[in-house]
């Protein structure tokens, strides 16, 4: 049905309006009695096989919706009956920004792949922590926090440790995203000395609370070999729960989208199809030199059944999309989750 009827439709519009267009009525739509049953029997499959315990969280499968999607906390009961295992919210700062000038989202359809420079949009962290509240399912839920664009990287630890206060008593794991491509400088708060620093800060308010949080950094795909090896040892030193790997990358190779269409398009982090055998890649080389003693989401280009299975065969502990999720709608949670059950 989606591919059929709602997908055409959706494709006619702006990629950004397409988002509002499908959030604003899937919202609605859930409100109206029996919708909730109805989605569930349409996209939910459980099964007792799909349950992962990963740093101390029982999933009830491993295919969660990565960051981005949900950045301000809207949808997770709807989220939820869709058949995800989990939800990671955000990119979150501690204050509301608009984020870049729009258009900041293309689709690259011959690549089954999308552009983005979203620029950390939100409504902050106080908005994504009261809605959190609200919410009746009992889905897991990440915190993906990040720093506001105003904020010097100098200061950048603050910003995250606030994030983390006011989202705390509301989601179940943290992430740190110091991978964005699309806020201006964050990526070099993944060099080692400026990211051990962050990530001790907020661990320090993490170990203070009588029940910490597990606590995992997003990576970006275009790291070196000598990079992955520092982000293992930053790993160790500041005593993260995981890794999610790998964000979106700014690399433009092997796509079927011509040179002048991308240049139209600019600059922003690409997702999708092109992705996944980087990502994988990324995943296997971690997971291979952590003698698989660091769990690991892995996200980038999963956009079927056999895409999940890749990632999760070459080390990760769960899988995420949003991409794929994009193209090949809501019925790709059931069909992996499906294919694992039959795997076993």
């Amino acid at each position: 049905m989606y591919n059929a009827l709602l997908k055409p439709l959706l494709f006619r519009l702006d990629a950004e309006q397409a988002h509002h267009f499908v959030f604003d009525n899937l919202k609605r739509g859930y409100r109206l009695p029996g919708t909730a049953a109805l989605l569930r029997g349409l996209y939910d499959f459980a099964h007792p096989g799909l349950e992962r315990e990963v740093f101390g969280l029982k999933f009830r499968n491993p295919v969660g919706l990565a960051a981005g999607f949900d950045k301000n906390a809207e949808l997770t009961d709807e989220l939820a009956a869709l058949g995800f295992g989990f939800v990671e919210i955000g990119t979150v700062t501690p204050r509301a920004q608009p984020g870049n000038p729009t258009p900041r989202l293309f689709r690259l359809p011959g690549d089954e792949a999308l552009i983005n420079r979203m620029g950390f949009n939100n409504e902050g962290a106080a908005a994504a922590a009261r809605r959190l509240r609200q919410r009746r399912s009992d889905i897991i839920i990440g915190g993906n926090i990040g720093k506001n664009k105003d904020t010097p990287n100098e200061q950048a630890a603050a910003d995250y440790v606030a994030c983390f206060e006011e989202l705390f008593d509301t989601v179940d794991y943290f992430v740190v995203n110091v991978s964005s491509p699309n806020t201006p400088n964050l990526r070099q708060l993944q060099e080692k000395e400026p990211l051990i620093r962050l990530l001790q800060q907020v661990q320090e308010a993490n170990q203070a609370k009588a029940q910490p949080k597990p606590l995992l950094l997003k990576i970006a795909p275009d790291l070196t070999d000598g990079q992955l090896d520092d982000i293992l040892t930053i790993a160790r030193e500041t005593n993260l729960s995981g890794l999610v790997a790998t964000n979106t990358t700014i690399a433009r190779d092997n796509l079927q989208t011509s040179a002048a269409q991308l240049a139209a398009i600019g600059a922003g982090g690409l997702s999708g199809r092109p992705l996944r055998q980087r990502a994988t890649e990324v995943i296997r080389y971690l997971h291979r030199h952590s003698d698989g003693a660091l769990p690991i989401i892995g996200v980038g280009g999963i956009a079927s059944a056999a895409d999940a299975q890749e990632k999760l065969a070459a080390g990760a502990a769960l899988v995420q999309l949003y991409t794929g999720f994009i193209y090949e709608g809501p019925a790709l949670v059931k069909r992996i989750n499906q294919a694992l059950v039959a795997k076993q």
